[in-house]
């Protein structure tokens, strides 16, 4: 088949820029369709490992409906071996965290006290879990309450987060009303009524706190 001068000349051009590019060319081609392939890969393999912590989280809201049912016991340990799993396997995801809150919460109402502060313990010192992080120091700081280990109850409300600031500061003095410190806790109530919006409902119980201890 012959070419006319101008066809010639692109060959010729074509195949110069693949002898000094073919190579490079090939090879990115090569890496790109790895890369696309591997992400591919990893995200069905997070997703897999996604399925299997959701498949251990429900089966801990399983045994947590039943902690209080006549099969309390058995509930309790596998309450905990769920969680021992999600925690120790599956941290990273979102079901360990809410995981570590339904087990306390079970635990608690249990009375293993000392199994829920571990559950909640594991949670609070989770820096990447943001979200429920402070959630997990003022379920702590309530426990350790309940139990009258103030200092500690104290020490998990260190630094609140802007958000939880009233949520806090509420529990903070609970803490110091239990210890008899009657004007640090109306300063503690105080602050989380100015840090609440003004239709909050949880604003009213504090009120009363306060109208409780100045009648005190």
């Amino acid at each position: 088949m012959a070419y006319d001068l101008e066809e010639q000349e692109k060959l010729e051009a074509l195949k110069a820029w693949w002898e000094r590019y073919g190579t490079l060319a090939t090879a990115v081609v090569v890496v790109v369709a790895l890369a696309v392939a591997g992400w591919s890969g990893w995200r069905a393999y997070q997703g897999y490992r996604a399925n299997q912590a959701m498949g251990y989280f429900e089966a801990l809201e399983d045994a947590a409906r039943g902690v209080n049912g006549p099969g309390g016991a058995d509930a309790a340990t596998r309450i905990k071996a769920a969680s021992d799993t999600l925690r120790s396997e599956y941290a990273g995801t979102a079901y360990a965290s809410r995981g570590v809150l339904v087990a306390a919460q079970a635990l608690e109402e249990k009375k293993d006290y000392a199994g829920a502060q571990r559950e909640l313990e594991w949670l609070v010192a989770r820096k990447d879990q943001s979200t429920l992080q402070p959630v997990a120091r003022l379920r702590l700081a309530g426990l350790l309450l309940d139990q009258k280990q103030y200092d500690q109850a104290l020490a998990q409300l260190n630094n609140p987060p802007a958000a939880f600031a009233a949520l806090f500061a509420d529990r903070r003095g609970d803490i110091l009303a239990a210890q008899g410190k009657r004007d640090d806790a109306r300063a503690a109530w105080q602050s989380a009524l100015a840090a609440m919006p003004a239709n909050a409902a949880l604003k009213q119980i504090i009120q009363l706190k306060l109208d409780a201890l100045s009648g005190a």
